[in-house]
């Protein structure tokens, strides 16, 4: 019996401790959670993080804002274009600004242009509208002349390569001068051939693509129809601005609205392209500022059926390893439905640029020279049978700190008119400097 008693005292003795170090007290529970959750948090760095949905970024120049998923992006950028001219701001054209020469000597801020521009809802619908913010004006212009205005606003589709429709008002795709943009340039400013060729902003529609892509039949196409009244007018008929445009990238490669070939092409690229445009209307020219008209095509009697204009273009531009050339030759004509005069006009320019560091280590590398003649034969106001002739020579000098973004250009020109009523000859010169900057 007393045997018996110290054995289960015994059992009993050993199975007591047992319990204790089997068994978890809460202060070991909770440790071992801890333990559980700091396991968790080492693993998160390995797990997908969730993106913010919207994402800011510098893209030089301009901000830039986007949707995580692509579908919304919006860039903007501000510029300004800073000159200094002596003694003419733009082109002489007749012989009283070559005898009676005002030698003005003149800072100015030509440009000064916000831009906002991106797509919505899906990659191929973009949109993009620029406020020029203050033009420079004259000593007796209305302070109106130099307020804020919409330039450009304009919607592109372009769901696949070879066709797309773009509506707005917009530069419209005639000629390649005109389209490349003012801080896009070669020189400071555009040829004497701007003025009387370039059909500048309109308000319309049209459709684009470009075919063969990558190919020796590599081109593209433009055909639109406007209101051919300019820069936000309303048409106040049924005759529209009807205008076509065939370019063939004759390389296989595209080339952008752009001049200098500061990308430095490593293969060669060119384009050759032909354009052609009527239009039935109070405008025989066309500029930044609207409508306007021609020497000799003016009258306080204007109506909206008094000019029909028909003009055409053959285009050429080529770039590679830091060489670039241009050239445009255009026609136009232009009726006078009052008198039944017809007013014909012819202008051509050709320019190219060069980067001689390659040929020369001791020129700066970002350093561009280059050239351009022009010319533009016009009929006289009192006379059509009798024609002016204007020729320009120009050298520039280009240094580009950021590309086209932020660049310093130096130019001087020979300006020259042979005026046909009097048999005169008359040139002057001219020097220019410009620093264009965007952010």
């Amino acid at each position: 019996m007393i045997r018996n008693v110290i054995v289960l005292l015994a059992v009993t003795g050993l199975l007591i401790p047992a319990q204790a170090v089997w068994a978890e007290s809460d202060t070991e529970k909770r440790l071992r959670a801890l333990e559980e959750k700091l396991k968790r948090f080492e693993n998160l760095d390995s797990l997908p993080q969730k993106q913010d949905y919207i994402q800011v970024r510098y893209a030089n120049p301009g901000f830039e804002m986007k949707t995580s998923d692509g579908l919304f992006s919006t860039r903007l950028v501000w510029r300004a274009q800073l000159r200094y001219t002596h003694p003419h701001r733009s082109d002489p054209r007749g012989v009283s600004n070559f005898t009676t020469r005002s030698d003005s000597s003149n800072f100015e801020a030509r440009r000064l242009r916000m831009k906002i521009g991106g797509h919505g809802f899906k990659p191929w619908i973009d949109y993009y509208f620029e406020v020029d913010l203050q033009p420079s004006r004259d000593v007796d212009d209305d302070a109106a002349a130099s307020s804020a205005r919409v330039i450009d606003y304009r919607i592109t589709l372009q769901p696949i390569d070879e066709i797309g429709l773009r509506v707005g008002q917009w530069k419209i795709d005639f000629n390649r001068e005109r389209v490349d943009s003012s801080g896009r340039q070669q020189f400071v400013e555009r040829s004497i051939v701007n003025r009387v060729f370039t059909i500048d902003r309109q308000v319309g529609a049209q459709i684009r693509g470009r075919l063969f892509k990558e190919t020796y039949a590599d081109m593209r196409y433009w055909a639109g129809v406007f209101n051919g009244e300019g820069r936000s007018v309303n048409n106040p008929d049924n005759d529209m601005m009807y205008m076509g445009r065939l370019q063939w990238n004759f390389l296989g490669r595209d080339l952008k609205w752009r001049q200098s070939d500061v990308s430095f092409h490593k293969l060669p690229t060119g384009s050759l392209a032909f354009a052609a445009a009527t239009n039935n209307g109070k405008c025989s020219r066309w500029s930044s500022s609207g409508c306007g008209n021609l020497s000799g095509l003016t009258g306080p009697s204007a109506t909206s059926q008094n000019f029909k204009t028909e003009q055409y273009v053959q285009e050429f531009a080529f770039k590679y390893r830091g060489l670039s050339i241009q050239q445009e030759y255009h026609w136009k004509d232009v009726e006078d439905k009052r008198n039944m005069t017809v007013h014909k006009y012819k202008g051509m320019y050709a320019q190219a640029g060069y980067f001689f560091h390659g040929l020369v280590p001791q020129i700066p590398e970002k350093l561009e020279l280059a050239f351009r003649y022009a010319f533009v034969d016009a009929p006289v106001a009192s006379n059509v049978a009798l024609t002016d002739e204007r020729e320009e020579y120009t050298w520039g000098l280009n240094y580009f700190f950021s590309g086209h973004d932020n660049k310093i250009t130096v130019d001087y020109s020979i300006l020259e008119l042979e005026d046909a009523s009097t048999g005169m000859s008359y040139d002057d010169n001219r020097i220019r400097v410009q620093w264009d900057i965007s952010f």
